[in-house]
Order: C-alpha cells, then structure tokens, then sequence
C-alpha cells in the first residue's frame, strides 16, 4: 500500500467545492469518472458512520467516515467492498487493504480552491486511479465553477 496524492485547482470559494462533493445531486456527477451510475448511500456524511460507495450494479465499497471537518476535510477509512449487494469485510482479499484511507483537503487562497485528495493504494490499483482521479478532478472543477 503506498500513499498518492491528486490535486486540482478550482476558480471557486471552498464552499462551493465541499458541495460538489457531498452534494446527492452533484456527487453521482463527478463520480461517474468511477463508474457510471455511481452513488453514495449515506447518513449526512456523519463523522463516525457508514457510507456505501455503490456502482450502477450494486457493487462497491464500504467505508467509515472517520474525520469531517465541513469545507476542510473528509477522511473515509474503508471496510470492505460490496459484491451484488452482499457486504464483504473478512475475506483474505479485503484484509490485505482494510483500513486504508482517503482524505480530502481543501484550501481557500484568494477565491480558489486547492482540492488534494490522498489515498492509500495498492500496487494492482495504482494504474487505475492515476487514470481515473484526472477525469474525476475535472469533474468536480467543472461543476464548481459554474
């Protein structure tokens, strides 16, 4: 597991951005870099609940988000995935990255947004997401800055 880092700067207040992010309207949107038809089953982004990150098929993780500071910073520590709507949290497979983390930074400098997102990945995902966090970053700038 080694830790990687994706940023983008965004021509709106942080504000705006966290919104994007959280947002039941705008998060489909942005994820679908992902997977299309993404969606996150959530209780309000609470620090210390459960959120089930879901493809179109019902597929996906489980995570715990462990840190929310509004219009600064979210933590998720992720638990398991999620195949065909069955949860997974003890498999051999989940063990080897259980625990991981992904946090998201936000700064405000002079009406922009810095966005870092920083997240624990594994060597057979690596390829992936240094694909897909570019496509997902321009997402989430498009719909800020609109």
């Amino acid at each position: 597991m080694r830790k990687q880092q994706f940023s983008a700067t965004i021509h709106a207040p942080k504000e705006k951005v966290w919104q994007v992010l959280w947002s039941e309207e705008t998060y489909p949107a942005w994820t679908a870099a992902f997977a299309e038809g993404s969606r996150a089953e959530t209780d309000g982004w609470k620090q210390g609940t459960t959120v089930r990150f879901l493809d179109g098929r019902g597929s996906g993780m489980i995570s715990r988000v462990a840190e929310n500071r509004p219009n600064e910073f979210m933590s998720f520590e992720h638990l398991g995935v999620i195949h065909n709507g069955v949860e997974d949290t003890e498999s051999e497979e989940v063990k080897k990255w259980k625990g991981s983390k992904e946090n998201y930074y936000l700064e405000e400098r002079d009406g922009n947004t810095e966005l870092k997102v920083e997240m624990d990945i594994s060597e057979e995902w690596k390829d992936y997401f240094l694909k897909t966090w570019p496509r997902a970053l321009e997402n989430i700038r498009k719909l800020s800055e609109k």
